[in-house]
């Protein structure tokens, strides 16, 4: 597309970027815990081929020139690379190397002081990998919207150190993005899903409120002073929600999900919520437990699931997404067959 300023990714962009990330955590695995993964077991890790795998480890000893080998247990480095400056092993600086740089391209944020670091980091390294980092850094997408967040960022952070208030111009969601003139009192800033999310205390509406970078227009630092409250608790602001959306989501309630085998396994991976309770059934199926008050972030997590999720209770959030997918099967339904067999075709909704 032109004129977006955003990057476009081929699947031969795609396939390079995964196996220059899955090289880069293998050295890490590998360095960290010697003799523990086999080529079987990084091939299950990674969810490649054996035959893929053993072409990494070829880049890996001739690319990189680490002199890899081989036991029964598994693989180790004869000799790793030192980093004299640092305190870290050479596992830990390459993690935290490209925790950094995944930082600074999904959250949009290069501090000074981030962007110094990452230079003398990468340049301790040897010379064989100077290359490889720079490509991974080169092919990860990076925001449009960096500068203007990076802004944000130092000024707020600003705010935060010397409790100095904030003046700002602020666009909201809902109100056909509304635009409105507050001054707030910085508690928080959360990177959250590729942004940065400020709590603050507002004096226009006199409490504590979420806002999301990219919607703040305008930002000024005054020459006004605030207390920060000591009994302000992030994790009892946040509460029983999903996320880091509040809004006006009632009360928690129990509520039971059924997620297919292939899905239940994605699901089981991850801490979800701190009330979640995880059970695998017998048919492979997982059961998903857990108190949550239902957000509309929490229903579109429900429905990038589609049919691999069934809802089980309470009966209220089943119909609200059975009437969710509906909605979608009419639209694109009667997109679909619009397109193929006329404007008056009739379209089954599915309703009785």
């Amino acid at each position: 597309m032109q004129g977006t300023g955003l990057k476009t990714f081929g699947a031969g962009r795609i396939e390079e970027t995964k196996r220059l990330g899955r090289i880069l955590e293998m050295v890490c695995l590998i360095a960290s815990r010697p003799r523990h993964y086999r080529r079987s077991d990084l091939a299950r890790r990674f969810e490649v081929s054996e035959r893929t795998i053993q072409k990494d480890l070829d880049i890996i000893r001739h690319a990189l020139r680490l002199e890899l080998r081989h036991s029964p247990r598994g693989y180790y480095f004869e000799r790793v690379p030192t980093l004299p400056v640092l305190q870290f092993t050479f596992g830990e600086a390459l993690s935290l190397l490209l925790a950094l740089q995944a930082a600074r391209h999904q959250l949009g944020s290069e501090f000074g002081d981030l962007a110094s670091a990452l230079r003398r980091l990468t340049s301790l390294f040897p010379p064989e990998f100077e290359s490889l980092l720079h490509r991974q850094a080169g092919l990860l997408p990076s925001s449009g919207r960096k500068q203007h967040r990076q802004h944000l960022l130092l000024l707020l952070n600003q705010a935060l150190l010397h409790r100095r208030k904030v003046k700002m111009v602020y666009s909201t969601h809902s109100r056909g993005g509304a635009r409105s003139e507050r001054v707030v009192h910085p508690y928080c800033l959360l990177p959250y899903v590729r942004s940065w999310y400020l709590i603050a205390y507002c004096e226009r509406r006199q409490e504590t409120l979420f806002f999301k970078l990219d919607r703040i227009e305008q930002a000024f630092l005054l020459d006004e002073y605030y207390p920060f409250p000591e009994d302000f608790d992030l994790a009892a602001y946040l509460g029983p929600t999903w996320g880091i959306m509040r809004g006006a989501a009632g009360e928690p309630v129990e509520v039971v999900l059924r997620f297919t085998p292939e899905a239940g396994r994605r699901v089981a991976e991850e801490d979800w919520h701190p009330s979640q309770q995880v059970e695998e059934l017998g048919d492979g199926s997982v059961l998903f437990k857990l108190r949550v008050a239902v957000t509309p972030e929490f229903v579109s997590w429900l429905l990038y699931y589609g049919s691999q999720v069934e809802v089980l209770a309470p009966p209220e959030l089943r119909g609200r997404l059975a009437e969710e997918h509906l909605k979608a099967a009419e639209v694109n339904g009667k997109k679909f067959s619009d397109h193929f067999f006329g404007e008056n075709h009739r379209v089954p909704t599915g309703r009785v």
